[in-house]
């Protein structure tokens, strides 16, 4: 018995040993290395990037007013916002009576302004900020990301899709009188007429804005036999005005940035601006400020720019992420990214055209994507019509700067690269049409992924293969 007990011990410490050594391993090779264990290599996201942040900085090639002009846009665009703009430390005027919070910087964080959801959210702190009396739905967590809330239809069964925010200005001391309910986030829930989105980045944003319609329209012709054979097709949300191409937003819903900051800055803070110029809620007591709130500046000795105009030349100016050194791990990842397809939607390069700005002009960016969007199947729809994108229709979310992403997909439902890639891939068998997989379903989405062809190759790739594709993602 003593033998044996001896026998046991020594095959314990030999088993300790075995694991400590191999979890040191995979802490040295940490970038470059997945999971091993007992010889078994199991590709793994190697996690947030470290390193040089790369990003947050001025395009390169600005004048010395614009350089001006940015520095000054990025000043306001970290502002924070309370109702009359009187309180110590929230000096911007607006904030709601509806808000999701209270600074375009505050969402808008990882991994520096500009980018996306930090790692600490800041919805949970300014819930009950200068005495208001929100409660923190469900879905909002210290450590999950930030999140706005759409419905997808209204009580009488008609569309929706808004935003629905998050929080009130009642309770607050500087919206005395104002006495306003939050949404019922959780009968929404129950009624699974609740969906989520997190902040895009805002990244090269110019250089997204400058791309010409033509060129998104060659790329989306160019290698048809190869995406005709992965079923993937992909189509431009055009504007309903002006027939042009619009390509900001998650939805590909916006046509600019300018577009896009005011209806943020209305919909998000609740700050009224001279393209969103009314109020959300008009409930008598809790209008405080006449509109819109964010507006020229006539009386300056010379007159300035709204808010809003300037956000947009904060993300006009913009630079993209600096993408990490390659290293033969990540050169053979870009190449199987090509390989395998995920190139035919997420396109490494387009060229800007004639810009006004020679830093935008005819210039490659690197954002790697189509800018079209593209049918994701019932794993991702989230039952929302924006313009001319369907129900489970999302734009091809550009890349760079994915290796300092902490949350991805749209809602910003992990923050796993890997799991995110595998959820590009879902069908349904419960379809309408005329062949299965071809029509689709009740909801209205597509019975198939677009990528379902490209996330079953990449799923047939050896360990090793994989974990290179997302170290390359890891180093953009």
């Amino acid at each position: 018995m003593f033998q044996q007990l001896k026998v046991r011990r020594a095959l314990s410490r030999r088993h300790v040993s075995r694991v400590l050594v191999l979890s040191s391993v995979f802490v040295l090779l940490g970038f470059a290395s997945g999971l091993a264990l007992y010889g078994q290599f199991v590709a793994t996201d190697p996690g947030v990037r470290g390193g040089s942040v790369g990003a947050g900085a001025a395009i390169p090639g600005l004048t010395p007013a614009e350089t001006t002009s940015f520095n000054d846009a990025s000043d306001t665009f970290r502002e924070v916002d309370s109702v009359k703009g009187t309180l110590p430390g929230e000096k911007g005027a607006g904030l709601g009576p509806r808000f999701n919070l209270n600074s375009c910087a505050g969402c808008h964080a990882q991994p520096d302004v500009g980018g996306t959801s930090p790692s600490t959210n800041p919805q949970v702190a300014v819930a009950n900020l200068d005495g208001a009396t929100n409660q923190v739905p469900f879905f909002i967590t210290t450590n999950g990301p930030v999140r706005e809330a759409r419905f997808k239809f209204n009580p009488n069964g008609t569309r929706d899709g808004g935003v629905h925010d998050l929080f009130t200005i009642t309770g607050r001391t500087d919206a005395v009188g104002c006495n306003i309910a939050q949404p019922d986030f959780n009968v929404a829930a129950a009624n699974n007429n609740l969906i989520f989105r997190i902040p895009t980045p805002l990244f090269g944003g110019g250089l997204i804005e400058t791309i010409q319609d033509a060129t998104i329209l060659a790329n989306r012709n160019s290698n048809l036999a190869a995406k005709q054979a992965l079923g993937i097709n992909g189509h431009p949300n055009f504007n309903g005005n002006d027939g042009t191409i619009a390509r900001i937003g998650w939805k590909a819903q916006n046509k600019s940035l300018e577009l896009f900051a005011g209806e943020a800055y209305s919909v998000e803070q609740g700050v009224t601006n001279e393209i969103f110029n009314t109020e959300r809620d008009e409930t008598p007591g809790c209008i405080f400020n006449g509109t819109p709130e964010d507006h020229t500046n006539f009386e300056a000795t010379t007159s300035t720019p709204s808010d809003v105009v300037k956000f947009a030349i904060f993300m006009r100016f913009l630079a993209p992420p600096t993408p990490a050194p390659a290293t033969p791990s990540i050169s053979n990842g870009s190449n199987l990214f090509n390989q395998i397809g995920c190139a035919l939607c997420h396109t490494p390069t387009l060229m800007t055209g004639k810009s006004s700005s020679g830093a935008l002009d005819n210039k490659p960016v690197n954002l790697f994507s189509d800018l079209l969007v593209h049918h994701m199947g019932p794993g991702l729809g989230d039952n929302i019509i924006q313009g001319g994108a369907g129900p489970d229709e999302f734009r091809t979310a550009p890349l760079w700067g994915l290796g300092q992403r902490i949350f991805f997909l749209h809602d910003g439902r992990t923050k796993d690269l890997l799991q995110a890639i595998r959820a590009h891939a879902s069908s349904s068998q419960n379809c309408q049409g005329p062949q299965p997989g071809n029509g689709t379903t009740p909801e209205g989405f597509a019975c198939n992924s677009e990528a379902n062809a490209v996330i079953n190759t990449f799923n047939a790739l050896s360990q090793g293969q994989q974990q290179d594709i997302l170290n390359f993602l890891r180093s953009l």
